[in-house]
């Protein structure tokens, strides 16, 4: 790696994912600090998304074992029990994934999904409510959406609804896996938007992970770029990805389109 040791409010170190003996994520170093957007780039397998669950405690659900550190703002995040990190979840630490609608039960409202959340974090009925509909307000979404199934939204505005819920939860930290994969240009650009809005606004780390290059140069301060599961390079996103010093990641670079023209 390129970059020495990082300081952050969310700091990962010696990092190890495993299933058995099959090791898939083996991470020296990467931090992410205050108000700060991280890229974590690479191919798919390269363990960007098994890092994620290993962040929120939630590797063993797929059958991994970690090891290593996971600190946030200094408290060690790794072998905490679960009831002790479901207060970290969403609360602390929220994410979004590719697929929005995943993440929403099709026969329940989004709003009731959204104030059920904020209720097992220990807000009132009507504080839930309220924190709910001013949440969408500042993801531009209308608060009479929560009247609505998930099946009634589009892939973006279900995207804002995931989004607005860390906002209402008033997370410190977002995963954000591969958010922006499954949108059209258009729609993509204004979750972008937004995302840069809630770190302006907000303070809120971010920790984007996708494969897509050209997305991580347009949004990220710092990148990291992911082979096999370690990170082979990192440092300022326009150096990296103007001078990558790792083989790697300059063929991750060859293989991004470019229009017809384009130098």
């Amino acid at each position: 790696m390129s970059e020495p040791e990082l300081a952050g409010r969310l700091a990962i170190s010696d990092l190890r994912v495993s299933f058995g003996s099959r090791q898939v994520v083996a991470i020296g170093e990467l931090a992410v600090g205050h108000g700060e957007i991280v890229g974590l780039a690479g191919e798919s397998g390269s363990g960007k998304s098994m890092t994620t669950l290993a962040i929120l405690g939630l590797a063993h659900t797929v059958g991994a074992t970690v090891g290593g550190s996971i600190t946030l703002d200094g408290t060690e995040l790794t072998g905490l029990d679960q009831s002790a990190l479901r207060q970290i979840r969403g609360r602390r630490i929220a994410a979004i994934f590719q697929s929005p609608a995943t993440a929403f039960s099709p026969v329940h409202r989004v709003g009731g999904v959204m104030t059920r959340a904020l209720r097992l974090h220990g807000a009132g009925k009507a504080e839930a409510a309220e924190r709910a509909a001013e949440a969408l307000r500042q993801v531009l979404l209308a608060p009479d959406l929560m009247r609505r199934y998930p099946s009634q939204l589009s892939g973006g505005q279900l995207q804002r609804v995931a989004i607005a819920l860390a906002v209402a939860l008033r997370a410190e930290i977002l995963l954000a896996d591969e958010p922006t994969s499954a949108l059209d240009v258009t729609v993509q650009a204004e979750v972008l938007d937004l995302l840069r809005e809630l770190r302006a606004s907000e303070g809120m780390s971010i920790l984007f992970i996708s494969h897509d290059l050209a997305v991580v140069a347009e949004l990220c301060d710092r990148v990291a770029v992911m082979r096999h599961g370690s990170i082979v390079e990192q440092g300022p996103a326009d150096r990296v990805l103007s001078a990558p010093a790792d083989p790697y990641t300059a063929e991750l670079l060859d293989s991004v389109p470019r229009l017809a023209g384009a130098p």
